[in-house]
């Protein structure tokens, strides 16, 4: 029989294994929504305007770095699902490369959403400001509305960065501790 020093051995293990699940799968569901919603705002932005007499219209499809970054987020969408069913199932998980193996995806879908926004974001800061170098002029005092959706969606997305840096870092902790 186990002694009252023992049993208070065990239940802090309980405790932090049950915290990390209840992070895992909420940070995910987050990631998730946040995902979806960024990519859902820039698939549907679109405006036409009519500037010096020419009708001009802006959509994602014609940038690629827009696009890139509509389907990243579409794709890290998918997989933060998948990885929610994995959440689940390793729920009672002790096996540390399982742990491990959460690690290297969350690693790998921060660095895919990362570089996604930093398209969107170096695409957007040349449509807002220009660049007087390259004799490229601002766009969005013409096609505003195109220009807020697109921001919304980078600002969500990087909500979406920090959501997954933030599960990467705990990722590393838990598989680290497995470890050791």
């Amino acid at each position: 029989m186990e002694t009252a020093a023992e049993k208070s051995l065990h239940l802090p293990a309980r405790n932090t294994h049950q915290l990390f699940f209840v992070s895992q799968f909420s940070l995910r569901i987050f990631a998730a929504a946040a995902t979806l919603a960024a990519a859902w705002i820039m698939l549907t932005a679109k405006q036409t305007s009519v500037v010096f007499g020419i009708q001009v219209d802006a959509r994602y499809s014609y940038s690629p770095a827009f696009k890139f970054f509509a389907y990243t987020n579409l794709i890290v969408f998918a997989f933060t699902i998948l990885s929610l069913f994995f959440a689940y199932v390793g729920k009672k998980a002790v096996d540390p490369v399982y742990f491990f193996y959460i690690f290297l995806h969350d690693l790998m879908v921060t660095v895919l959403l990362m570089a996604a926004c930093a398209a969107a974001t170096a695409v957007g800061y040349v449509g807002k400001y220009g660049n007087s170098h390259a004799g490229w002029v601002e766009i969005c005092g013409y096609l505003g509305e195109f220009c807020r959706k697109a921001t919304a969606a980078s600002s969500i997305s990087y909500f979406a960065l920090v959501v997954y840096l933030i599960l990467t870092v705990i990722s590393a902790n838990k598989s680290r501790q497995t470890f050791v």
